[in-house]
Formats: structure tokens, sequence, C-alpha cells
């Protein structure tokens, strides 16, 4: 069996980095999707500040339920703009600290010794050699209801539905498909762009066109102790590295970063 994706980096539903030690840090919750770019952004505002960042991934709606219900984070990076504004609406998070981050984009990946054809795109996915499908569950994961769009939009969703596979996030999704349990996913690029996965597989990109933009924003928890410390690392994300690595890993950002 193939090795599972990105085995030193990513864990199958939530995983943790922390970049170093410092007397304060920020405690973080982010989209699965920010796994590969994370952990260096995380690095270089360690080594630029002298402040630590513990950072935790998973699915965009289950950190929506978990901050309703008061877990102890600073920060929230959504992958989905929406989850964001609906904390503040309920006065969870600081007011007017919500910014977008980034613009995400979804890719058909599979194995380079799959059967799947991905000259043809979307449409591979309902070839009868393709048996299994993974994705993000989209009752929870904003680049699962994106999958999901995206199959509406070409007129597949009824014909490969039966085939999926549905990961606790985008970061086990991509796993069912690099591990051979799946014989292709739809997961971000950022993910189909990290080093581990550009070697063992190929994909194709789904138009934009195809599915609602995959605004991602971040918001400063309301109960965080640390508020001055996430507005800096908030700015930091502005730098120009941090853009850079950011655009390396496919993410497309908007100009002033305002949520509007």
């Amino acid at each position: 069996m193939a090795r599972s994706l990105l085995a030193t980096l990513l864990a199958a539903c939530f995983s943790s980095v922390t970049a170093g030690v410092a007397p304060e840090g920020l405690t973080v919750a982010a989209a699965a999707d920010l796994q590969t770019v994370m952990p260096a952004l995380a690095a270089q505002f360690q080594k630029a500040t002298g402040h630590a960042l513990k950072v935790t991934f998973g699915s965009s709606g289950n950190f929506f339920s978990q901050i309703q219900n008061g877990a102890p984070f600073d920060l929230f990076f959504s992958a989905d703009i929406d989850y964001p504004r609906r904390l503040e609406a309920a006065g969870l998070v600081e007011p007017g600290s919500a910014v977008t981050y980034g613009t995400g984009r979804i890719v058909v990946w599979s194995r380079k010794d799959s059967r799947t054809d991905l000259t043809r795109g979307l449409q591979s996915l309902a070839d009868p050699g393709v048996r299994r499908v993974a994705l993000a569950n989209p009752e929870h994961a904003p680049y699962g209801r994106a999958a999901v769009a995206a199959l509406q939009h070409e007129r597949l969703y009824e014909r490969v539905r039966t085939k999926f596979i549905l990961g606790e996030n985008v970061s086990q999704a991509a796993q069912f498909a690099d591990s051979g349990n799946a014989d292709a996913g739809i997961i971000p690029l950022s993910l189909a762009l990290a080093p581990a996965l550009k070697q063992s597989g190929a994909f194709y990109e789904i138009p934009v066109t195809f599915y609602p933009p995959l605004e991602q924003a971040a918001v400063i928890i309301k109960a965080s102790a640390h508020k001055a410390l996430a507005r800096e690392f908030l700015a930091f994300l502005r730098t120009p590295d941090a853009v850079r690595q950011m655009q390396a890993f496919g993410f497309a950002l908007p100009p002033g970063g305002r949520v509007p």
C-alpha cells in the first residue's frame, strides 16, 4: 500500500504543530487546507517576534461548533467566510477583527498509478474504473460543499455520489486518495501542491466558475487573552514573505484583506 499522505506533516483528522517555545503564544484553530503552509508561517512569525503558535487543524464546521461551546482558541482560520460572520453575529469574536486571508481552489487529484484519466477533468470521476472518490464531508467542510457544487455544475453529482468516501476534513480526504483507498479525490489545490502529493500523484484544477468562491477568513476570538498578539499575527500575514508562502500553495489573496 502506498505511503500515507504527508506522513510527517499531516494527520488523519486533527493535528498540531508548535513553532518552538516562547513565553507567550497563540492557540490557533485552522482549516485543514492550511496544513501545508501554516507551519512555515508559524515558524517565520516566531523568528520575527519571539512568539510561538500552537495550531490545531481540522474542519471549519467542527471548529465553529467548538468555539460556540467555549473552546479556548485565540484565532480561528476558517475555509468558509460564513462561519466567522456567524460567530461575529453571535458576539463570540472581537468586533471588526475578521480578515480574508485567501481564496481557495479545488482539484481532482489521483495517484500516478491510478486509472483515473485526469485529462477528462471531473468527467473522469464517472468512469466505471473509478470506483471510489474521496472528498471532505460537505456537512461541515467548505471544500466538500465546493466539490458537490462543482459536480452539480457539470451534472455529474447523481452519477458520482454513490462512489463518495467522506473524510472528516480535506486532509483525511487527501489521505484516502493518496493511500489508494480511493481512486481519486476532490481536494484543495494547497494540499495537491504539497511536495509529497506532487511526487506521488497529479491533479486537474477545477475551473473556479464551477463552484462558489472559497473565500477564507480569520477572526480573533472574543474570549482570547492575547488579542494584541493575535492582531500582530494577522498583520504578519500581509507581509511580502507571508504572501509569497500563501501564493506558493495556491491561495489567491484579496486586496486589503478586509471582510466585506
